[in-house]
C-alpha cells in the first residue's frame, strides 16, 4: 500500500521503522509554537486544565520560578486526583545549595503536596568516588546531565529544547512542538518514569539547604554514586527493554498525514559494548536521506560543536544546506563570570574550524554558515539563541517536510555524557509543512552569512588559550 510519501521519503520511513517506534498523527495534532512567551502561556494553560497527570522533564527549573511553582500548586489544590511528576538533574539543580536552588524550590512544593507529587533528580553514574569529592560545582556537570525537555499534560506533550526558567519564557530563541496525541504522551511519560526510577527522590528537609536527596527503596537498582558499575549493568537492561523496537509492518491509517518517531540517547546508562540508544543512528540515517541533490536542508544548534559523524555526513552530502549557529552576542554565556565567559569564543573557534572544513571539501557554494543575532544578550531587547534541530525537504520541494525536535545539541557531549530525547517528524500535511517553513524562516530572519574572511577582523580574534582549551575539552562542550 502506498503511503502518499515520495519514494525517497518512503525509503527513509522504512529504515526508521527498523530502529524506533512510529506514531501516526492526523492534521491538527501538531502545533508549532513560535514564541517563548506563547510557550510559557501554553505551559500555564495546560497546567491549569490538566485533570489526571502533569509530567515535566527539564535540565532544571529556575530558582526564581515562583509563578510557575504557584501555578502547579494551584492545580494540585484544586484537583486532589491530579498527579505531578518532575525529573531534573541533580548536579545542576543543587549547585547553589545551601542558598536558594532549583531543588529547594521544588522541595517546598513537595512538602505541601506530598501525596500528589514525585520529584526525581538524575545523577550521572560517571561521577563517583574521589572525583565527586574533588570536582567543584559547575565543573562537575561536565560528567553528564539529565538534558531531556519533555512537558506532558494528560493526553498531550510538548517537546522542546527549552528549560523552565525566565529567559526561556521571554527572550531566548528556542523551538517547541505540541503533540496532541494520547499515544505519544503515554510514550514520553514512560520514558520519564523509567529514568525517574533510576534517579534520586527529592524530599523537603529542615536542614540549611531545605531539601535532601534519598535513594528510595522502590528503586530497583543500587545507588549510582555508591555502586556505579552495578547500576550501569542494571540500567542497561532496563533501558534496553524500554528502547527495544520490534519492527512490524503497519498499514497506513486513513487520514494520518504525519509520522512521528521518538528517539532517545541514553549512552551514559548503557554498557559501552551494548548501547541501545536510538537517536544517533536515526539522525545518521536521516542525513543519508539528505544526501540527495534534490533535497535541501537546514541544521542548527545553540552550542555549535557538531558530532564528527554528523559533520562528515553533511560535508559528504550532494545536497545544499544551511548551518545556523549563535553569534557570540547571542550566546547565553556572553560576558558571564569565570571560565564560562570564554565559551562564546570557544564556539566561535569551532565555527571557524567548520568553515575551514567546508572549504577543504570544496563545498563553499553548497553549505553556508549563518550566524543568529537579535540585539546583544543581557541588554534591553537582546536575545540569546538556544534553538537546535534539522529540517529537510522532500525531493524537488522548497518547503520542509521533515524535522527533528527535542533536547539534543548534536554534539559529542550529547552522544556521550547526557540524556537526550527527541522526535523525528515526517509529514505530507500541507498545513504542518507551512508551519515548519514559518518556524525556519523566523530563525533565518535574524541571521547573516559568516565566512572565513570575517575571522580576520579584530573582534573575531580568538585567544590562543581558548583554542587549546577547546581542543582539549571539546568533547564536553
Amino acid at each position: 500500500m502506498t503511503t502518499g510519501f515520495q519514494p525517497e521519503v518512503r525509503a527513509l520511513t522504512q529504515k526508521l521503522d527498523q530502529i524506533c517506534p512510529r506514531f501516526e498523527l492526523s492534521q491538527g495534532q501538531i502545533e508549532i509554537i513560535q514564541d517563548p512567551k506563547i510557550f510559557y502561556s501554553t505551559l500555564k494553560e495546560k497546567i491549569a486544565t490538566a485533570e489526571r497527570r502533569i509530567f515535566l522533564s527539564s535540565l532544571y527549573i529556575g530558582k526564581t520560578q515562583d509563578e510557575l511553582i504557584e501555578c502547579l500548586a494551584d492545580a494540585l489544590r484544586e484537583k486532589p486526583d491530579l498527579k505531578l511528576t518532575i525529573l531534573t538533574d541533580a548536579l545542576r539543580g543543587t549547585r547553589e545549595a545551601p542558598s536558594k536552588s532549583s531543588a529547594s524550590l521544588l522541595a517546598e512544593l513537595m512538602e505541601k503536596h506530598e501525596s500528589q507529587v514525585d520529584i526525581r533528580m538524575y545523577h550521572t553514574p560517571h561521577l563517583h568516588g574521589l572525583m565527586k569529592s574533588l570536582v567543584p560545582n559547575r565543573f562537575n556537570e561536565g560528567f553528564g546531565l539529565q538534558h531531556m525537555k519533555i512537558y506532558g499534560f494528560d493526553d498531550s506533550v510538548i517537546l522542546s529544547g527549552a528549560n523552565l526558567s525566565s529567559d526561556y519564557f521571554s527572550d531566548r530563541q528556542d523551538r517547541y512542538y505540541h503533540f496532541k496525541s494520547k499515544d505519544l504522551s503515554d510514550y514520553y511519560f514512560k520514558i520519564q518514569s523509567t529514568v525517574g526510577s533510576l534517579s534520586y527522590k527529592l524530599v523537603h528537609s529542615n536542614n540549611e539547604s531545605k531539601f535532601k536527596l534519598i535513594w528510595p527503596s522502590t528503586n530497583t537498582l543500587d545507588d549510582p554514586v555508591k555502586n556505579w558499575r552495578a547500576f550501569i549493568d542494571g540500567s542497561s537492561k532496563i533501558l534496553g527493554k524500554l528502547l527495544e523496537h520490534k519492527h512490524s509492518v503497519k498499514p497506513e491509517l486513513q487520514g494520518r498525514l504525519t509520522y512521528v518517531y521518538p528517539v532517545s540517547q541514553f549512552t551514559p546508562l548503557f554498557n559501552k559494548d551494548n548501547d541501545g540508544s536510538t537517536e544517533k543512528k536515526s539522525v545518521l540515517t536521516l542525513l543519508d536521506y539528505a544526501n540527495d541533490p534534490k533535497i535541501k536542508w537546514s541544521f542548527t544548534a545553540g552550542y555549535f560543536n557538531m558530532l564528527p559523524e554528523i559533520k562528515k555526513k553533511l560535508l559528504d552530502s550532494n545536497s545544499k544546506g544551511v548551518v545556523i549557529t549563535a553569534s557570540p552576542f547571542a550566546n547565553g554565556f556572553y560576558k558571564s563570570k569565570g571560565v564560562s565567559g570564554h565559551l562564546p569564543d570557544a564556539y566561535q573557534y569551532l565555527s571557524k574550524v567548520f568553515l575551514r572544513d567546508v572549504h577543504k571539501a570544496q563545498k563553499d557554494d553548497d553549505i553556508k554558515l549563518k550566524e543568529w543575532k537579535k540585539g546583544v544578550v543581557n541588554t534591553p531587547n537582546g536575545w540569546s539563541y538556544h534553538a537546535k534541530g534539522f529540517w529537510a525537504t522532500s525531493p524537488d520541494e522548497e518547503t520542509p517536510s521533515i524535522t527533528i525536535i527535542g533536547s539534543s545539541n548534536y554534539t559529542r557531549r550529547a552522544y556521550n555524557f547526557d540524556l537526550e530525547s527527541n522526535a523525528i517528524v515526517i509529514t505530507r500535511d500541507p498545513q504542518l509543512k507551512e508551519a515548519m517553513k514559518k518556524e525556519l524562516d523566523n530563525i533565518l530572519e535574524h541571521t547573516t552569512e559568516l565566512n572565513l574572511e570575517d575571522f580576520k577582523e579584530k573582534d573575531r580574534r580568538i585567544p590562543t588559550g581558548v583554542v587549546w582549551a577547546t581542543k582539549i575539552l571539546g568533547k564536553r562542550l
